[in-house]
C-alpha cells in the first residue's frame, strides 16, 4: 500500500512521464535517427549564418515548436523540408566541415530536449536586418543573424521592432 506522499508524487510524476513517452521514445543514451540529425543541422548551419551556437540552437528550437505544432509537418525534415520556409537550398547545398560538426552536434542536443529559453513558443524568424511590416509581430530575441518572434493578436505585441542585433543573443 503506497505511503500518503508516494499518493501525492505519484501524478506528478505520471504528469513528466507522458509527454516523454510521447516524444517516440526519445532515450537520451539511444542514438537519434540519422535523417532527424541532419535535417536539423542543416537549417541550423544555413538559418543561423554559422555565427554561434546560441542563434543554432534558437534555430533548432523554431523547427521542434513547428513539429509540435498542427500547423505545420509533425516530422523534423518535413518542417525544415517546407517549400519557402527556409534558406533555398537548405537541404542540398553541402557545409564546410568545421560547420557541419558544430551543426551536428547542436542538433543532437536539440533533438534530445535543449531550447533556447528566450525562444519559448516562437515558430518563426527572419533576418535581423530585414524590416516587416505587419503589426503582429512580437519579437522575443535577436540571435545568430535572425530576430525571433510569435505571431500575436496585435494588441497583445509587446515588442514591434526587432530586437538590436547583438554577438551572441539578446533576451528580450
Amino acid at each position: 500500500m503506497p505511503r500518503p506522499a508516494t499518493k501525492r508524487l505519484l501524478p506528478a510524476a505520471m504528469a513528466l512521464l507522458i509527454p516523454l513517452a510521447a516524444c517516440g521514445g526519445r532515450d537520451s543514451d539511444a542514438p537519434p535517427p540519422v535523417e532527424d540529425i541532419e535535417c536539423l543541422a542543416r537549417a541550423m548551419y544555413f538559418e543561423s549564418n554559422r555565427s554561434s551556437r546560441d542563434g543554432m540552437v534558437a534555430v533548432g528550437s523554431v523547427v521542434m515548436n513547428r513539429v509540435r505544432s498542427d500547423d505545420f509537418p509533425s516530422t523534423i525534415c518535413g518542417v525544415v523540408g517546407q517549400h519557402n520556409q527556409f534558406a533555398p537550398g537548405v537541404m542540398t547545398r553541402p557545409m564546410n566541415e568545421a560547420g557541419a560538426t558544430l551543426a551536428r552536434q547542436t542538433a543532437v542536443a536539440v533533438y534530445r530536449g535543449e531550447r533556447h529559453p528566450d525562444v519559448s513558443v516562437a515558430k518563426f524568424f527572419h533576418a535581423a536586418w530585414y524590416k516587416a511590416n505587419f503589426n503582429n509581430i512580437h519579437y522575443v530575441l535577436t540571435a545568430g543573424g535572425n530576430a525571433f518572434y510569435e505571431k500575436r493578436r496585435p494588441e497583445q505585441v509587446l515588442v514591434r521592432v526587432p530586437l538590436p542585433p547583438t554577438e551572441g543573443m539578446t533576451p528580450l
